[in-house]
């Protein structure tokens, strides 16, 4: 039984394999301590993703590779072997190069009949010639019958010609696509570098905006929580020297940081944070970076359904782990930091809040003197 196991593990990809695992932690939850099995939907919410992902990363037959980050929080929250960690860590990674490889390759011409058939050498019927068929065949005349050495000739030539031609073509293809992604990646890190340079003398930590397909969320002062979004201002504005209170409320208190900041780095004192507004305000996270910064994006990663980011206010290798993954979902240069992009975009992809953080009161009513943002 285990001989057939490892037969059909070996027949399917990283992906399925996975999946396997990851469902046997699942279904064998409890059975070692007599506990009981959480169910998937509650297993989801621990997760923070949803019960129809996490159903799709038990299903081998269906496979979705989950992220390393789930994979590990899985093997946590199941109290799964801990010799199995580093072979689903193995699988996980292997799953993601299977993927990419298959999105990037995307076909290479599609098969005749004569290459789906083997005449028992081990080479396709089609394409192989019979010896000696090239020095007798009659290049003049392509219906000349197929035949032994030393007979009529063959015309087998010609078409296995016409097939290496379309690899030669293809492999050029391949060749020149991968030498215009080399060329455009260098291009456009230098045009960063430029506009990094440019932006210097607007403010010690402004970092440069790109074009990217993204809008900037507006925030305005309110008397509703307006929850990451909200926090990740607050703690900018920390980070900036404003002293303002990480709740999410967006009241008058941070309204006059943001219309004093606003003042200061030379844009209309509006107290609306924007397009404007937000591209000044946010500071490159990287080691080293400081506590309020780092705990604005460690929360904002925390909140994209990814499985889970500590938020620490330390930037972490675990915190740059994370967000390498996320730029790369993101289609962002894969870096490990937070440049301006990589904030817009975690912006951007914010989840309806799950509950508040661990650092933040308990009960956050709003605070006193919130009033309804004016025109």
């Amino acid at each position: 039984m285990a001989q057939e196991q490892g037969g059909r593990d070996q027949e399917q990809g990283a992906g399925a394999r996975l999946a396997r695992l990851l469902r046997r932690w699942w279904e064998e939850a409890g059975s070692a301590s007599g506990g009981t099995r959480p169910t998937q939907q509650a297993l989801a919410a621990r997760l923070g993703v949803d019960q129809a992902t996490l159903s799709r990363y038990l299903n081998p037959k269906r496979t979705s590779t989950a992220p390393l980050r789930v994979v590990e929080a899985l093997h946590a929250q199941l109290r799964a072997p801990a010799a199995e960690l580093d072979r689903a860590r193995a699988l996980c990674r292997a799953a993601l190069r299977e993927n990419s490889g298959r999105r990037t390759v995307g076909g290479g011409g599609e098969p005749t009949a004569a290459t789906d058939v083997t005449d028992g050498s081990g080479e396709p019927a089609g394409r192989r010639e019979p010896a000696g068929s090239r020095a007798t065949a009659d290049p003049a005349d392509p219906a000349a019958p197929h035949g032994p050495a030393g007979g009529h000739g063959s015309g087998a030539g010609r078409p296995r010609f016409r097939w290496h031609l379309h690899v030669l073509v293809w492999a050029a293809v391949v060749v020149a696509f991968a030498a215009g992604v080399l060329v455009h990646e260098r291009f456009a890190v230098q045009d960063r570098k430029a506009a990094t340079a440019d932006v210097a003398a607007g403010g010690e930590g402004a970092v440069a905006a790109s074009e990217v397909p993204h809008q900037w969320p507006l925030l305005v002062m309110g008397e509703q929580d307006q929850f990451t979004r909200a926090r990740a201002l607050q703690n900018l504005l920390n980070a900036h020297g404003y002293e303002v209170r990480a709740d999410g409320f967006f009241g008058e208190d941070t309204r006059d940081a943001v219309m004093a900041f606003q003042r200061k780095r030379g844009l209309a004192p509006d107290g609306k944070v924007g397009k404007h507004t937000w591209p000044e305000l946010v500071k490159e996270v990287k080691p080293g970076s400081g506590t309020f910064e780092v705990r604005a994006a460690q929360e904002l990663l925390n909140n994209v359904g990814q499985g889970g980011t500590v938020v620490s206010g330390e930037f972490t290798a675990v915190t740059a782990e994370d967000l390498r993954f996320f730029q790369s979902t993101q289609d962002l240069p894969v870096t490990g930091r937070v440049d301006v992009d990589t904030w817009l975009a975690l912006l951007v992809a914010q989840l309806p809040p799950a509950g508040a953080p661990a650092y933040q009161r308990p009960d956050s009513p709003p605070p006193s003197g919130s009033a309804p943002a004016s025109a």
